[in-house]
């Protein structure tokens, strides 16, 4: 399996320390050249084979335009990708738009239950998710891939990849930084920025 992850580009939110989730948040002017610059890194990295890869996306906006952005760095048709539901964003419920420290002020001890145990910590609200969850839907979407992937996707989908593929414990991996400029290269099992 050969697979290169690509996290969406910076958000207002993300600039902010928004919780972002499952909200549908534009990329940004730093989002839109992190974008760019994910697509010319994986065109020097891929070259012509480029054109035997499949490229999926979160179904999301901000991935989308991330992927456009990065198949159009690449000379590739910008539209020429699908999406899967099951690379969204972990789900933050009713917490989507606050940052930690205005909930911490809002509700203290909750903060604390999930600095204890990030990882099976579900917020409050109906769709809300743990990482554990989220892990159920991204490990099936990578059981499923049969071919050489570009995968534009999300903070959380990544750090759940990490604890899948054994790289990381859950509490490592559901705290780990995710950066927006970098790949993520998945190659026999093995996990790894490029």
């Amino acid at each position: 399996m050969l697979v290169y992850m690509v996290r969406h580009g910076q958000t207002d939110w993300n600039a902010e320390s928004r919780l972002q989730g499952q909200k549908d948040i534009p990329l940004n002017e730093t989002g839109r050249r992190q974008a760019t610059g994910n697509g010319l890194a994986l065109a020097e990295i891929l070259g012509r084979e480029a054109n035997n890869f499949d490229f999926v996306a979160s179904p999301l906006g901000r991935t989308r335009e991330t992927m456009e952005r990065l198949r159009h760095a690449m000379g590739l048709d910008p539209l020429s990708y699908r999406t899967d539901d099951r690379l969204k964003e972990v789900s933050f419920g009713d917490w989507e738009g606050y940052t930690l420290p205005e909930l911490k002020r809002q509700v203290p001890q909750r903060i604390a239950e999930r600095r204890v145990a990030k990882w099976d910590f579900i917020p409050p609200g109906q769709d809300a998710e743990s990482y554990e969850i989220l892990s159920w839907r991204v490990g099936a979407w990578l059981k499923g891939v049969m071919r050489p992937t570009v995968c534009v996707t999300h903070g959380g989908v990544i750090r759940v990849l990490f604890k899948l593929l054994g790289e990381m414990s859950a509490d490592e991996a559901a705290a780990s930084a995710i950066p927006q400029d970098r790949l993520l290269k998945i190659a026999d099992g093995s996990i790894g920025w490029v």
